[in-house]
């Protein structure tokens, strides 16, 4: 039997709300401190030690490692001296498109294309680092709820782990979202409901069967995967102007769509942690976060300034990935947003629609309707004055149109 693995730049986990620490390499989920009367149960965070990072890691030597995200390995919770599970996920195109800049109405859009992951989505980013991070805690069973392209993702990388998956969703889901975790040999109950309900079922299973829980943000590594999404922005950026030696650009926006929100919480994250090594200069950029009108919690939360989003009652919309009534981490969305100085705002499925359409036909990029609806989120913060011709602007794309067919379909109504 191989040692356990070691070697790690991890310093400690941490809760997102009470600061409470946890010991690196242990399995963890959302904080247990009862300091404050009941157990906290915010998520944690993974911290790392940037001193350490900095002297072992050397920006302008990164384009000679593979184009995947696996190129930030130190910035990454798995152990040095341990295996990852792999698909060949991130380091997706980053793509710039003047045409629909000018039809947008911003100085320069980027469109950062995940729909180029494996399984189709940047959902592969979480499934990666959460899986990989999982056989070093030596789980052997994984369960979690999802909305949409979360379960087939962790279905794909627990076939590649040899781990058994555990997959609830609702039964109005796109089918893909049905057949792909099954296809993988996940076993998936369907739910009539929407992802709280899913949720439920998975947490009765988890305190009856003692499975691991991956539901979004109850473990600490997913967001650490999709926070990825943040470096190869900074890097790429630099590869494009041609200045891979720091401090490296940056858009004056990033505009995406938020269901759960983790990879909102991660990109901020991750330019926190370049900014600290003193990777990139200035202000960062302004984290904008777009939902359906159907379901806008978060959007709701910033307009009244709460700190917390409440449930949205018969969430409704087209980009079922958004579908989320009430998210975990809705604090750390509304935290990374307002100290971007940031916004929120909400679109109606229409304009996600038509924003399909037009990003196809000016980009040739086919977006998943959550990724057009960001696009349509642009739009309307144009019209509002909150965006405007001096902006450099990078949308999220976060999963590819083929995976909706339906959705494809209504386009031709």
């Amino acid at each position: 039997m191989s040692p356990a693995p070691t070697s790690t730049t991890v310093s400690d986990l941490r809760c997102s709300r009470c600061d409470a620490r946890y010991a690196p390499l242990e399995r963890h989920h959302v904080c247990t401190n009862t300091t404050g009367g009941g157990a906290c149960g915010a998520p944690l965070l993974v911290v790392y030690d940037l001193a350490a990072v900095a002297q072992g890691l050397d920006p302008t030597r990164l384009s000679a490692r593979p184009a995947t995200m696996w190129r930030y390995r130190e910035l990454l919770p798995v152990p040095l001296d341990a295996d990852v599970v792999s698909l060949g996920e991130g380091f997706t195109p980053l793509l710039r498109s003047d045409a629909l800049a000018r039809k947008l109405g911003v100085g320069t859009v980027w469109l950062k294309d995940d729909g180029l992951n494996p399984t189709g989505t940047f959902k592969a980013r979480g499934a990666a680092c959460g899986v990989s991070m999982a056989v070093v805690l030596g789980v052997t069973e994984v369960a979690l709820p999802t909305a949409g392209n979360a379960g087939g993702a962790w279905a794909a990388y627990g076939a590649a782990a040899r781990m058994r998956v555990r997959v609830a969703v609702p039964s109005d889901a796109p089918l893909i979202n049905r057949l792909e975790p099954l296809t993988h040999g996940a076993e998936v109950s369907e739910v009539d409901g929407d992802i709280a309900v899913a949720s439920a079922l998975i947490a009765e299973g988890i305190a009856e069967h003692g499975w691991y829980d991956a539901a979004t943000l109850r473990e600490p590594y997913r967001i650490e995967g999709k926070k990825t999404l943040g470096f190869e922005i900074a890097e790429q950026l630099a590869l494009e102007a041609d200045a891979p030696r720091p401090p490296w650009p940056l858009p004056d926006a990033v505009v995406y769509p938020a269901g759960g929100g983790v990879g909102i919480i991660g990109i901020w994250r991750a330019l926190e942690q370049l900014q600290e090594l003193g990777w990139v200069l200035g202000p960062l950029p302004r984290m904008i976060v777009v939902q359906a009108a159907g379901c806008a919690p978060i959007v709701s939360a910033f307009e009244s300034g709460a700190d917390v989003s409440r449930f949205w009652e018969d969430a409704d919309t087209i980009a079922s990935g958004l579908r989320v009534p009430k998210a975990l981490g809705d604090f750390l969305v509304l935290r990374a947003v307002r100290e971007s100085g940031g916004v929120c705002v909400a679109v109606e499925d229409g304009a996600t629609l038509a924003s399909l359409r037009e990003v196809a036909t000016t980009t040739g990029v086919l977006c998943a309707p959550e990724g057009a609806a960001a696009v349509a989120g642009v739009r309307e913060l144009v019209a509002r004055g909150e965006l405007g011709r001096g902006d450099r602007v990078v949308v999220i794309n976060t999963g590819s149109g083929l995976k909706y067919p339906e959705v494809l379909a209504a386009l031709r109504r």
